[in-house]
């Protein structure tokens, strides 16, 4: 995937980002790239441990270290690599010009502060606003996203929150510097469909009032193809297809993405025995201390040729913003 032009807010080229464990170099992410246009939505689909989160922890900088490490690559951010700029810098980017939802609000608000102390945290770092203009600040930002009665909550702790009002003061901290691009990552998950449907709205309007950039990381078909603009998908530590969304949902063309797609309940199937089954991929996926030789889906592709056994694909493009990681698509065998 090339960077043909300045649009782009965010370029990630080759990162590799490795765990070194005693059990061996698991390699979490391996040679990822892809870029991010300004007031975009870049859904990054794949299922659980092909990489999706560590990729967004790496730009933040948030990999624990040790045991992990950003190994090589780069993290072009408005002209600056984040992969190697000092922390210091770092420090004034996260939450203010790059910021995270993270998957579980339980887990990510601290319980012994309330809600409007750590919201106010990001006008007193980043604003250098007095603890009581930021606390009015965050009063004003809980009720933009749509929390009732904010004069009240922003005095309570998480645990007095439901799961959705968590998660939209979640997203209230994260938007509180109007930064310039939101990674979401598992953003709706632990919520019930009504409550996701109102958080994906809230988000899209957010981004329209602020042309701000997302990058949506989930395992949800249903949710990329209700936000995203283009789409990367993630196997084993790799992108393995990249394309518009349209064509994603429309023309998928690597087995695995194929896969993923046949996986989804058609709407009036009847499933029971003897009748039509869903669909999956069978296998597992590789450990990430010992990948394959060759394609990394290899031992789950019915398409699988020898070559594929051999020697790992390069990405070949289909169009100008289509490419996909599979000798299906190389040249003649």
């Amino acid at each position: 995937m090339t960077d043909t032009n300045n649009k782009n807010l965010l370029n990630i080229r080759n990162l590799k980002v490795h765990f070194f464990t005693p059990e061996g170099v698991v390699k979490a992410v391996d040679g990822v790239s892809f870029n991010l246009a300004k007031g975009r939505t870049l859904g990054v689909l794949g299922e659980s441990g092909c990489g999706k989160s560590v990729t967004a922890l790496s730009i933040m900088r948030l990999i624990p270290d040790p045991p992990g490490r950003i190994v090589d690559g780069i993290i072009h951010f408005e002209g600056d690599d984040l992969a190697r700029a000092p922390i210091s810098q770092i420090r004034h980017i996260r939450g203010n010009l790059i910021s995270m939802i993270f998957q579980e609000p339980m887990t990510s608000l601290n319980p012994v502060y309330t809600i409007g102390n750590q919201i106010a945290e990001t006008y007193v770092t980043h604003e250098g606003l007095s603890r009581k203009e930021a606390l009015d600040r965050s009063t004003a930002m809980l009720q933009v996203v749509g929390i009732p009665a904010p004069e009240k909550r922003v005095h309570e702790y998480p645990h007095q929150l439901s799961g959705g009002m968590r998660q939209r003061a979640m997203i209230a901290m994260a938007m509180a510097c109007r930064p310039k691009l939101l990674i979401a990552d598992e953003p709706t998950t632990a919520l019930d469909v009504t409550i996701q449907a109102q958080i994906l709205e809230l988000m899209l309007n957010l981004q329209e009032e602020l042309g701000m950039s997302i990058m949506m990381i989930t395992h949800d078909l249903g949710v990329i193809a209700e936000v995203a603009d283009e789409v990367v998908v993630m196997y084993a530590g790799e992108v393995v297809e990249y394309a518009p969304i349209d064509s994603m949902l429309t023309e998928p063309r690597h087995p695995y993405t194929i896969g993923l797609m046949q996986s989804i309940p058609k709407l009036g199937a009847k499933f029971s025995r003897g009748k039509q089954p869903l669909s999956e991929i069978p296998g597992f996926v590789p450990s990430l201390i010992r990948l394959p030789k060759g394609c990394i889906f290899e031992p789950r592709c019915s398409f699988a040729m020898e070559r594929c056994r051999r020697q790992r694909p390069p990405f070949f493009s289909l169009s100008s913003n289509h490419g996909v990681q599979c000798w299906l698509f190389g040249e003649a065998m």
